[in-house]
């Protein structure tokens, strides 16, 4: 899942070229780097490249409809500029013409295979000029059809802005108990399990959503049992929480330090349920006085106040409005660190994310 590699500044329009196909990123924006990786044009070593790193060596199997639309992009770029286009790439895109049908292309609910690479930028010490990567890699079966009945499957952009927000502040999660609502294809699970937090809690509220978390977290060697817990410890469950129907009791025994959330704050009919789950998970006043008793039972953070991040896309102020009342008369303090706690830009070649609209708010329970 993780991998380590040193590559020269002249080299990131081959790294943006690389990542971005397999983030199924637009066909426009992968031929664009395509395009700068030649020098302005897409020549022969490009094409040979892209079959040979991009094509060959990837599983694209699952991915045909997106190879289909690729392929046509990048060939009437390469004839529209006067090259010749290699016989591979005709070959490939005949063959995707074959096999995926139009209708189904349409549709555009097909479940596909995303690589996101996280790309860390390292200081050198000698030469200001010089920059390498640390490359973080996660790969999520999910669906580009965002809107029509599979958005637990979609990747958003606040889940986008959260992870690196979680791998840019690691230091805010060492030793923590860590809880997501609404975790959706498990990424930001992904992303908390590569800080040094003590456990992490996946929930969502739709069973289908819930069982391709799982399958992602064995693509990324997080598997999990029937029961939750990851086959190599118990650090990491994955459980069914629908926000109408949780327990006070149940949402009581997970006790954790930080909350989570992305793009939950949508549905003015979900909200007093998630304002209420919130509310729950982050009052402790009245449990501080079982502190000391039960010490050996609680997460090493306990001590501190826990808190909640919520990663979120204000497209209705009327709606962020009304969450905002629900929070106050909750006696919960909505802060917003958008600015205050920046991430890393740690996906520079994911073109279709637009961070700039997504907001970052602190929660946490105001005492008397």
């Amino acid at each position: 899942m993780e991998k380590e590699e040193e590559l020269q500044e002249s080299s990131t329009p081959c790294l943006h070229l690389v990542s971005a196909f397999l983030a199924c990123e637009s066909p426009d924006f992968v031929v664009s780097f395509a395009r700068d990786f030649g020098g302005g044009s897409i020549t022969e070593r490009v094409q040979s490249f892209i079959w040979n790193v991009c094509i060959s060596k990837s599983d694209v199997k699952c991915n045909l409809p997106y190879l289909k639309r690729f392929l046509k992009k990048l060939i009437v770029e390469i004839e529209s500029n006067g090259d010749v286009v290699l016989d591979e790439l005709y070959e490939k895109y005949i063959y995707c013409l074959a096999s995926v049908k139009d209708d189904e292309l349409a549709k555009g609910s097909t479940r596909m295979l995303r690589r996101f690479s996280f790309l860390f930028p390292k200081d050198c010490s000698q030469a200001s000029s010089c920059q390498i990567f640390r490359k973080l890699e996660v790969t999520l079966q999910c669906s580009l059809n965002m809107l029509e009945g599979d958005t637990g499957c979609s990747i958003w952009p606040s889940g986008l802005f959260l992870s690196e927000f979680i791998l840019s502040f690691p230091e805010v999660f060492s030793d923590k108990s860590c809880l997501e609502v609404g975790s959706g294809v498990g990424l930001v699970g992904v992303c908390l399990a590569q800080t040094n937090c003590s456990k992490v809690i996946l929930t969502d509220g739709d069973l289908l959503t819930l069982a391709n978390m799982k399958l992602n977290l064995e693509l990324n060697q997080l598997a999990t049992d029937m029961l939750g817990h990851t086959q190599k410890s118990n650090t990491l469950q994955c459980l069914y929480l629908p926000w109408e129907s949780a327990a006070e009791n149940e949402l009581r025994e997970f006790m954790p330090d930080i909350v989570l959330g992305a793009d939950v704050i949508y549905d003015p009919l979900c909200l007093p349920h998630l304002v209420r789950v919130f509310a729950i998970l982050l009052k402790r006043e009245d449990l501080n006085l079982h502190l000391n008793n039960e010490a050996e039972h609680l997460s090493p953070g306990l001590g501190q106040e826990p808190v909640a991040y919520i990663a979120s896309v204000i497209r209705t102020i009327d709606t962020f409005n009304y969450f905002l009342s629900l929070a106050e008369k909750e006696k919960l303090l909505v802060s917003d660190i958008t600015e205050t706690m920046k991430p890393l830009d740690l996906l520079p070649y994911v073109k279709s994310y637009q961070r700039s609209s997504v907001r970052m708010f602190k929660i946490s329970y105001m005492h008397k």
